[in-house]
């Protein structure tokens, strides 16, 4: 397993460090605002865009050769600009990565589903969403010193590097696992499964969450310094938010297999904390902006694995691979959504209150999972 955790670490350690010091070391490639969001968006565009249709291969041709095949792709397009250095390839290796991780990424959720019993499944993806958290956290500050030290083509090479590192381990360590036979989908069929509330609750949950963690990552830190706080307090935060949900992943994982947890109640707490979450950040002070990250974290952490072992337990495994695609392209779009709700809210009126409409939101997810969403996770010896 820990090929596919190193991959999920490498897609989250991909996205945050390049992300994180485009717009303060890379001058002579981001010259204005509009730029910058340009290269942003490529990479997460690219996901949404691609992330489906790999997982849709991955289920055809087998998911380990997708997996590595995306990894080396991941590699060969940090080369790019680790060789040549200049603006106009920076574009078309950020492009590239975004297009490969959509390979590996949907491939790596689908190997962990098909190569655990189902009795496991929650510890696996408690496992791999843990080594995603640690990537989210190390990206900005590893990916800083590397940037700091060599500039942004020093983190291009590092970056290859892992790539290349990670697909040999797979290459090794991850056996191959045939295609299964399906039956014939039409595009009907496709619409019901995913309009199905064993497959719409828990993607909508993961989703909710990714919106949460991606609005507290960028907009805690804007409250910490309306509330007069200095940026060490609020990179603390941030912190706090990545640990608790790195912490929680794994106990939550252990905790469905085991039958101390079910599902829909994991899925409504974590939604409600997250709410709380999000709340909790508006109140004044190191206080609020700390009770909040902690709430997130641990509300995120709770959701992730569950979201995934229930969509893994609730779907033909000749399907898996589609179905990660499809849950990760409604993550994307949760990444996406929250923060431009928010800060649509906030041009409007304010960050605070940005933070309680999508807290509001969150909760009225929270009652809708207790009201419908089916408790299908049996786990099974």
């Amino acid at each position: 397993m820990w090929p596919l955790y190193a991959a999920g670490f490498t897609t989250a350690f991909g996205a945050h460090a390049v992300a994180a010091n485009l717009g303060g070391f890379s001058a002579d490639a981001v010259t204005s605002l509009l730029v910058l969001g340009g290269l942003l968006a490529l990479y997460d565009g690219a996901e949404v865009l691609l992330k489906p249709v790999f997982g849709t291969l991955a289920d055809r041709v087998g998911a380990r050769p997708v997996l590595l095949g995306g990894l080396v792709a991941f590699a060969l397009a940090s080369a790019i600009y680790a060789l040549a250095d200049s603006p106009g390839w920076l574009w078309a290796a950020r492009l590239g990565q975004g297009a490969a991780a959509s390979a590996f990424s949907p491939a790596a959720s689908a190997l962990v589903a098909r190569l655990n019993p189902a009795a496991r499944h929650g510890r696996a993806f408690g496992s791999y969403g843990f080594s995603k958290s640690i990537g989210y956290t190390l990206g900005p500050l590893l990916g800083g010193v590397l940037v700091w030290a060599g500039g942004l083509r020093l983190l291009f090479v590092v970056l290859t590097g892992l790539g290349l590192a990670v697909a040999g381990w797979a290459f090794a360590a991850v056996p191959a696992v045939p295609p299964l036979p399906r039956a014939r989908q039409t595009v009907l069929d496709l619409a019901r499964r995913i309009a199905d509330p064993v497959f719409l609750g828990p993607t909508a949950a993961l989703a909710a969450a990714t919106a949460a963690l991606s609005v507290g990552v960028g907009f805690l830190p804007v409250l910490g310094r309306v509330a007069g706080l200095g940026t060490i307090a609020t990179g603390a935060a941030v912190s706090v938010l990545a640990l608790c949900a790195a912490v929680v992943q794994p106990r939550a994982g252990r905790a469905l297999d085991d039958g101390r947890l079910r599902l829909r109640t994991g899925l409504s707490v974590g939604l409600a904390a997250t709410a709380g979450g999000l709340a909790a950040a508006t109140l004044p002070g190191l206080v609020g902006v700390l009770a909040g990250a902690a709430l997130i974290g641990v509300g995120t952490g709770l959701i992730t694995p569950l979201g995934f072992a229930a969509l893994a337990a609730g779907t033909p495994k000749e399907r898996l691979g589609q179905t990660m695609g499809t849950a990760e392209l409604g993550r994307e779009l949760g990444d996406a959504g929250g923060p431009l709700l928010v800060a649509g809210v906030a041009t409007y009126a304010s960050l605070g209150l940005g933070f309680v409409v999508l807290g509001f939101l969150l909760a009225v997810g929270a009652v809708l999972h207790v009201a419908f969403m089916p408790d299908l996770y049996r786990p099974r010896p």
